[in-house]
């Protein structure tokens, strides 16, 4: 079982950095290589922390 939790929590996590990636360019962030890549890695930190980025990964994840 233990497995299996950490099986998910992997496959959610790499898919949220695959989402927020294709869709950066409809969020307000600089567009830059670093930036990209920084905010895609972090991105369960900062939806917890910041307002901001939560307003913006909803924009990458689903175009709004």
């Amino acid at each position: 079982m233990h497995q299996f939790i950490v099986i998910v929590l992997l496959v959610t996590y790499v898919g949220g950095i695959w989402k927020f990636w294709k869709g950066f360019g409809r969020t307000k962030f600089t567009p830059s290589l670093p930036n990209k890549i920084i905010l895609s890695l972090l991105w369960p930190v900062l939806i917890a922390a910041n307002k901001s980025y939560r307003q913006n990964f909803r924009k990458a994840l689903k175009g709004r």
